[in-house]
C-alpha cells in the first residue's frame, strides 16, 4: 500500500505542530492512533471472516465432489455385468447349507 519513510513522517509531524500547537498535538496523536487501531482492527475482522468463507466453500465443493464420485463408484458397481464365475465365489444361503449337510443328521 502506502510507503511512508522517516523523512515524510518529519514533514507530517513538523506541520501538525505548527498548524495544531504543542498543547493539542498530545490528544490529536492519541486520536488519530485510536482511529487507525480501530481501522486495523476492522480490516483484521472483515479479513478472518473472507477467510472462514472462502475455506467453508473450499470444503464444501471438496465434499460435493467427493459425493459426486462415491455415487459414480456405486453406479459402476452396481452396473458391473455378472459372469457365472461371479456366483460360483458369493456364500451360500443357510437353508441350502442345511440340505447339503442332512447326510450328518442323527
Amino acid at each position: 500500500m502506502f510507503e511512508v519513510g522517516f523523512s515524510e513522517m518529519l514533514v507530517i509531524a513538523v506541520v501538525a505542530l505548527i498548524v495544531l500547537g504543542p498543547e493539542k498535538l498530545p490528544k490529536a496523536a492519541r486520536f488519530a492512533g485510536l482511529w487507525m487501531r480501530r481501522a486495523r482492527a476492522q480490516w483484521y475482522s472483515v479479513k478472518a471472516e473472507l477467510e472462514r468463507e472462502i475455506a467453508a466453500e473450499q470444503l464444501k465443493s471438496e465434499f460435493k465432489s467427493g459425493i459426486a464420485e462415491l455415487r459414480q463408484e456405486l453406479d459402476n458397481v452396481g452396473a458391473a455385468p455378472r459372469s457365472p464365475s461371479d456366483d460360483a465365489h458369493e456364500p451360500q444361503a443357510p437353508a441350502e447349507m442345511v440340505a447339503k449337510d442332512d447326510h450328518f443328521a442323527p
